[in-house]
């Protein structure tokens, strides 16, 4: 709420641009070259020459050396809540798996979920999740991670599953009182949370319908040719873990601590060691086998828990279904996500720096001649700013503070501005691969973020919905003034 957006009068939007253009020219060449594993640091080294670039556009506008790396380490400085959680997810899901907390959950999906009403009820557990939370990525980090396996096991593509993890866990993000974005968006715009919340229902709700409509049609039309047969994974999870309802615990309590507002790194922090405590007690042969000992002590126990935290763990099966599922990459496997927030908190850092941020929206501010041009503009700003800035922050924020006045000279009252900052700059920061949410899920989830895209429909859909709304005049509330006279 306190970011200044930094202004650059000698900055034109020709050069503003440049960055941008050749950020996604060098991504989509250096995607081409590497394919999936761009992921895995020329990705990142990318988004320093695309940094580089800007900061060339800067020094020739006079801006210093010492104001672009400020504001990179502001940026930098910004996303260490995110780098932390990261990490404890990595750990979270390490502990997770060695104790048989996902493995169990997974055993119990797995015969209850069929592969017709797979993908809807995805999509509905997630948005009772996220609701209940107020986190997409506490979503993705618990039962996301198990709805991936259960769905990887019925047959159905990672990408597939991920949309609708991501398509639930963005309503929530969307829509619970409890989202920090939901309450940042109308805090920027001017209004109060619960009329905002109220309002954006009027776009999310058939937003949330058609795309339920969409997983439902895509689980009708699931080819079960393809189903892995469940008998024997069921067997197989049975012979590798000890299974147990009991195991429930953790997650309950994860997600009990969430509702009750505890912060989520303290909270993912105890679902961790939790984790560590229920695989001592119902997985001892794991934590021994991870430990490398022959008997079963204090120091191996320590041991085989803390290799689980930190590093991979794979527990061996025959089952090459399970063999993914069976394998947890810990602290360590969450370094490749953080390394690429990192870089892209540089280029977003720079590219504020040198006032291009701030130009890009007053141009399409500029463009905002009418009330659809203005929403469209709204949007736009949005979503450049969650490639540009790489931060669905400032892809609230800024929109926020460049239009409120152009809202209020329209006379709109200030949820409509609220709900399509929402609408546009909370659910499409997740579309962005660079961008801080886009890396958290992907790396949480191992799906890529290109991969899970297409099937993202709730993300996909809303900004298109906030503009149909705009383009037919439907629910775009007056100010109160404007409607006395």
């Amino acid at each position: 709420m306190d970011t200044e957006i930094k202004q650059n009068k000698e900055l034109q939007l020709w050069e503003a641009l440049i960055p941008v253009v050749a950020l996604i020219g060098m991504l989509a060449f250096n995607v081409f070259v590497f394919g999936d594993s761009a992921l895995g640091g020329s990705n990142q080294f990318v988004l320093l020459l695309g940094a580089a670039v800007a900061a060339i556009i800067g020094f020739k506008n006079k801006t210093s050396y010492k104001s672009m790396m400020d504001e990179v380490a502001e940026n930098v400085k910004s996303t260490a809540g995110a780098i932390f959680i990261l990490l404890m997810v990595g750990a979270l899901a390490g502990t997770w798996l060695i104790s048989g907390v996902i493995p169990s959950m997974i055993y119990y999906g797995l015969q209850i979920l069929s592969p017709a009403i797979f993908l809807p009820a995805t999509l509905i557990i997630c948005s009772v999740i996220s609701i209940a939370t107020g986190s997409s990525w506490t979503t993705s980090a618990t039962v996301g991670i198990a709805l991936i396996g259960i769905g990887g096991a019925l047959g159905f593509d990672k990408g597939m599953i991920a949309g609708a993890v991501i398509s639930g866990a963005y309503f929530g993000d969307k829509l619970s009182p409890m989202s920090d974005t939901t309450n940042l968006a109308p805090a920027m715009a001017g209004t109060d949370l619960f009329t905002h919340i109220r309002y954006m229902t009027l776009t999310t709700i058939p937003t949330y319908i058609i795309t339920f409509i969409l997983f439902v049609i895509l689980g009708l039309t699931f080819d079960a040719e393809g189903t892995v047969e469940t008998a024997s994974l069921l067997a197989d999870i049975k012979a590798s873990f000890n299974v147990s309802l009991w195991l429930f615990i953790v997650p309950v309590v994860v997600i009990g601590l969430i509702v009750k507002k505890t912060e989520p790194l303290i909270a993912l922090l105890i679902g961790t060691l939790l984790g560590g405590a229920f695989a001592l007690i119902f997985q001892p042969n794991i934590v021994l086998m991870l430990s490398g000992a022959t008997e079963m002590n204090f120091t191996s126990a320590y041991k085989g828990i803390m290799n689980a935290i930190t590093t991979k763990s794979v527990i061996p099966t025959e089952n090459t279904t399970l063999a993914d599922l069976f394998t947890s990459g810990g602290m360590e496997k969450m370094l490749g996500t953080i390394w690429l927030i990192l870089c892209a908190m540089v280029f977003g850092g720079i590219m504020d720096a040198i006032g291009a941020l701030s130009c890009i929206s007053q141009s399409l501010l500029k463009l905002a001649k009418s009330t659809f041009g203005l929403f469209a503009s709204t949007v736009g700003s949005c979503l450049a700013l969650n490639i540009t800035a790489s931060d669905q922050y400032l892809a609230i924020v800024v929109p926020g503070k460049m239009f409120a006045q152009a809202y209020k000279d329209k006379g709109l009252a200030p949820e409509n501005l609220s709900r399509t900052i929402e609408d546009s700059g909370t659910v499409t920061s997740v579309l962005i691969p660079w961008n801080t949410c886009g890396a958290y899920h992907a790396g949480t989830l191992g799906v890529g973020t290109f991969e899970l895209l297409p099937y993202a429909f709730f993300n996909l859909i809303s900004p298109i919905m906030t503009l149909i709304f705009a383009a037919f005049n439907i629910k775009i509330k007056q100010l109160a003034s404007n409607i006395e006279k």
